[in-house]
């Protein structure tokens, strides 16, 4: 080549790198989040914008008969396109707070489970809540997400509910603090998390059209202080408005509800997502506060589609609202890390180390709700043990519906009808008598699947101990009939513990139970649903290398007529009759409904026993810096290692609230034997406070209240002391105001 030819050859060469056009400021990830989203606005057109406002279904939906979007996950939750110009990825949606959900399929992803919502709640430790949330959602990253549809705050209004096990319990500051850590360890990947269902969704019959009815000063201490718990430890990305109506409107097109609580009041600054066939409207919805359309695939159109750039276009959803929902998702991509983290299907995942943080989860929430006798722990040297029902054999039972983990290995019980959604019936290849003959290999462990309770108790009868386990299948969009454990559970039970007085019932469930059975039996556990490795985290417990710690996270009534709705409302043979719920109880949830009223529940919320004993003194309170400080000391006075939970409750001398006490505080101390431990609560100064009116602000009023060290809410040999708090009125946040009330 001569000298001309290699002039023009180099000229034809594109500019070197040095030349090369800058990366835009709205991808600098040392800039604010807001001024990135204002930034990337301003270069959006109309078109991108909308790609934000709605997201695919992740897999083929039949009722609309439509197909999963080419590029989203397989059998996923949702997809949102990327902006490839501006350098934008796509969002991939994944339920949820259990762990990686499939949607129903036979080929789906196996992922490690945490145990259920409820169990989590149940152990009262908050940093597992952190480390299991930190668990799921790096198996979503390693899985191609950045989308997590975790976690539940409804607070159990109704103990039947078919997805309490997804949730956190009856109290407000025990459930919006146990899913903020869940929440704040799923955000530490790197991915959007989402609190829901917001709000009121506290049953699943007639979940479409249900109008749950309820004062809204009522609201704002009870469903609605646990999810701004939740928001205010978090700061999290993502609400999901749930599908049913609240006070008339439904809850995706709720202007009180979503513009002038969550975004006016609380400040939140991310976006709210629609639950999956929640929509209704395009220009309610838009103009009540919902940003985005979820799984656009179930709702009867396209609502944030073409039909919202119509009504921007026509005047009737301004312009201004339409760039603030789109701004908002990409303000949460930004301050969450997806745009500056982007997720890659196909990670490594340790399942070896996240099975061992799953069943450290279960077995902080296994519950010892009876032990006469002290007959657990099994002492080592027992001879045979029978094990009856609930396929003990082959694993532990999950509950149904989107949140559910496909296993590794697949499921251990297959054929149980539903088989399709809300199911399959899903039990976990962790076989309790598997997991208990390797604990005690000197003792001969026998199984009857139970099926004939005449049978069973045959076998039972020279047992020298027995352990019958009871379980309760329900899951999203079913609900438990009643509190009664089904298929005949109650009558095995009875003739296996008349047969054999050494009867120990484990039980595998989503929420509260009734136990006609309760005074024949001496030992019960609540293993509720306990995850990936359950059947390892109940033998670890029955066995004693594990001394249960779990405390109940929701009464458990001795009837049903205790309720303050003894029947559930609605008809399930009719899920699209509208009908309405009226929440008379109020902000009296759970055990400030038995408050209430005089009733004694068959275990207290709070509630759980211990292979040792604990002691409580030194109990101390005043008042700094505005906020209620407790000390007092925890020691164990028994023989064994231990956890304890001390509870913190508080109760107004003479002013009026919706019960007697609050729970207030709590830690959990572990102790050896002899050992003692100094701890100290501080108090929220809204637990002494009334909400009134529709403003949100909590009214303190003057006088003395009365703080008790309890072991559970039932407990009558609480300690107290009194202390004096002056009359003031603070603000949605807890900060005090220049106002005064005199109480």
């Amino acid at each position: 080549m001569n000298h001309a030819a290699i002039l023009l050859a180099l000229a034809a060469l594109p500019r070197l790198a040095a030349a090369a056009d800058p990366a835009p400021p709205w991808l600098d990830p040392q800039a604010d989040p807001d001024r990135r989203a204002a930034l990337v606005l301003k270069a959006m057109t109309q078109k991108e914008k909308l790609v934000l406002l709605s997201s695919h279904f992740g897999a083929d939906h039949a009722g609309n008969k439509t197909k999963k979007v080419a590029e989203a996950l397989p059998f996923s939750a949702g997809y949102v396109p990327a902006i490839p110009r501006l350098g934008l990825p796509a969002l991939f949606l994944t339920d949820a707070g259990i762990g990686v959900a499939t949607q129903y399929t036979t080929t789906p992803r196996e992922r490690t489970s945490l145990p259920s919502g409820l169990a989590t709640a149940a152990t009262w430790n908050r940093q597992l809540a952190y480390e299991g949330g930190r668990m799921i959602g790096a198996e979503a990253r390693a899985s191609g997400f950045n989308v997590m549809l975790a976690g539940g705050v409804n607070l159990m209004r109704e103990p039947r509910n078919g997805r309490n096990f997804e949730y956190g319990g009856e109290d407000p500051l025990l459930a919006g603090t146990m899913v903020a850590e869940q929440v704040r360890g799923i955000e530490s990947n790197h991915l959007i998390a989402t609190l829901k269902h917001y709000a009121l969704n506290a049953q699943e019959t007639g979940r479409f059209e249900l109008d749950a009815r309820i004062d809204p000063a009522a609201l704002r201490q009870s469903d609605l202080f646990a999810f701004q718990l939740a928001l205010e430890q978090t700061g999290a990305g993502s609400f999901m408005c749930a599908y049913n109506r609240l006070n008339g409107p439904y809850g995706c097109e709720h202007p009180w509800l979503l513009d002038g609580v969550l975004k006016g009041d609380w400040g939140f600054k991310g976006f709210v997502m629609s639950d999956w066939g929640a929509t209704h409207s395009t220009v309610a919805a838009a103009n009540g506060g919902l940003d985005q359309q979820s799984g656009f695939e179930f709702d009867r159109s396209h609502y944030f589609g073409g039909a919202l750039d119509e009504a921007v276009e026509n005047g009737f959803v301004p312009q201004a609202r339409l760039d603030d929902m789109a701004r908002r998702v990409l303000r949460t991509m930004f301050a969450k890390g997806v745009v500056d983290h982007p997720v890659k299907e196909g990670g490594a995942i340790d399942y070896a180390a996240h099975a061992r943080i799953s069943q450290a989860d279960a077995e902080e929430g296994i519950v010892l709700l009876k032990n006469a006798g002290n007959l657990l722990p099994l002492k080592k040297d027992v001879k045979k043990i029978v094990v009856i029902g609930g396929h003990a054999d082959k694993g532990v039972l999950a509950g149904g519906g989107s949140s559910l983990v496909y296993p590794r290995g697949g499921n251990a019980v297959p054929g149980l009808l539903p088989a399709t959604w809300p199911g399959p019936v899903m039990f976990h290849p962790s076989s309790p008598v598997k997991a208990i003959a390797a604990q005690l290999p000197g003792a001969q462990v026998v199984f009857h699947d139970g099926g004939d309770p005449a049978q069973a108790a045959a076998a039972a009868a020279g047992a020298d101990v027995v352990l019958v386990f009871a379980t309760q299948w329900v899951g999203e969009a079913l609900d438990a009939t009643s509190l009664a454990l089904p298929d005949g559970q109650d009558a095995l039970i009875a003739a296996v513990a008349a047969a054999n007085p050494q009867t120990v019932v484990v039980l595998e469930n989503s929420g509260p139970v009734l136990m006609p059975w309760l005074d024949g039996v001496p030992a019960v556990v609540e293993a509720w649903y306990p995850g990936t490795h359950g059947g390892e985290a109940i033998a670890r417990v029955l066995s004693g290398d594990v001394n249960p710690s779990g405390r109940l996270p929701a009464t458990f009534p001795a009837a049903e007529a205790q309720l303050p709705r003894p029947k559930l409302d609605g008809d399930p043979a009719r899920p699209e009759e509208r009908f309405a719920v009226d929440y008379h109880e109020g902000a009296a949830v759970g055990y400030k409904w038995f408050d209430l009223k005089g009733h004694r529940p068959l275990f207290p919320f709070g509630y759980g026993l211990s292979y040792t004993q604990f002691a409580y003194h030194d109990l101390k309170a005043d008042l700094v810096d505005g906020k209620v400080r407790v000390r007092f000391t925890v020691a164990n006075t028994g023989r064994v290692p231990g956890k304890d939970v001390p509870q913190v409750y508080v109760a107004p001398v003479s002013a009026k609230w919706e019960s007697q006490k609050r729970l207030a505080g709590w830690d959990k101390v572990a102790l050896a034997p002899g050992q003692s431990s100094a701890v100290t609560v501080s108090i929220d100064p809204r637990l002494f406070g009334m909400v009134r009116g529709e403003t949100g602000t909590w009214q303190v009023a003057a006088g003395r209240y009365q703080v008790r060290l309890a072991r559970h809410a039932g407990d009558s040999a609480a300690q107290t002391v009194t202390i004096q708090l002056p009359a003031q009125v603070l603000d949605v946040a807890g900060r005090p105001t220049t106002k005064k009330t005199g109480g």
